[in-house]
């Protein structure tokens, strides 16, 4: 296909990845109170951090891969798999109303070489692929975009979703003219969590949902986000199938 297309002198853009200077940052706080150090517990026989360092490696698609922890015990483990930890995390960004992007730029700030582009690759998505942070790269590139989020689609529909009163009553909680076969209704997206790529330019003030914002769509079993021990076992399962090629 490639061969006819440029016979007919249809110019196909590639993206020379190996050259594109790029950074990753992996956030990975000691610390969850959701399930007990979450970030480096065993999913499937490796460290669940390992599996987004791995996912970063072999896009082949950054300079440098970064992993920001206040933990020694968590910058040994990421080095192991192949990132950079080149200081701890400060204790003023290791508190829990410290933001991520307050994390990421702190990486910035500490390293030599100036990006235009960083990524942000969250631990809890292990199941987010190679692929997935290419793609959703090539959106950024080719859309020419201030950033790109990832998503799925939701598992229910949030319009059968509200609250309830003291008394538990449904009056009204789905709204009539959404009484109907869910699939006729609207496909409605989430936010993952999975892959976040942003202009280091507008990091001091980060609108992810402006207009020049896109979204890279991933699939639900690629979009497992760990935040509890039940997502870890659906995880632990899923890769359990993968690696039995079920």
């Amino acid at each position: 296909m490639l061969t006819i297309l440029t016979m007919l002198g249809i110019i196909i853009p590639m993206i020379n990845y190996s050259n594109t200077p790029n950074i990753a940052i992996i956030p990975a706080r000691s610390g969850s109170k959701g399930l007990k150090d979450k970030n480096v517990k065993i999913l499937n026989s490796k460290p669940l951090i390992a599996y987004t360092i791995d996912a970063a490696i072999q896009s082949n698609l950054f300079d440098r891969i970064i992993v920001s922890t206040d933990s020694v015990k968590y910058a040994q483990i990421a080095k192991t798999y192949g990132a950079d930890v080149p200081f701890l995390r400060s204790k003023k960004n290791s508190k829990d109303k410290s933001t991520t992007w307050d994390v990421v730029n702190e990486v910035l700030s500490k390293i030599d070489k100036k990006y235009n582009t960083v990524v942000l690759l969250q631990p809890t998505s292990p199941l987010r692929t190679a692929e997935d942070i290419k793609n959703a790269y090539t959106i950024f590139t080719d859309k020419n975009a201030d950033s790109v989020v990832s998503v799925c689609e939701t598992e229910h529909p949030p319009y059968w979703c509200n609250t309830l009163n003291e008394n538990l009553s449904m009056k009204n909680f789905v709204q009539k003219k959404y009484q109907i076969p869910r699939q006729l209704l609207p496909k409605q997206y989430i936010v993952n969590g999975a892959i976040y790529i942003v202009k280091t330019n507008l990091l001091n003030n980060p609108n992810l949902y402006g207009k020049n914002s896109y979204a890279y769509i991933m699939n639900k079993i690629n979009s497992v986000d760990i935040d509890d021990i039940t997502d870890f076992l659906v995880a632990e399962q899923i890769l359990k199938l993968q690696d039995a090629k079920i």
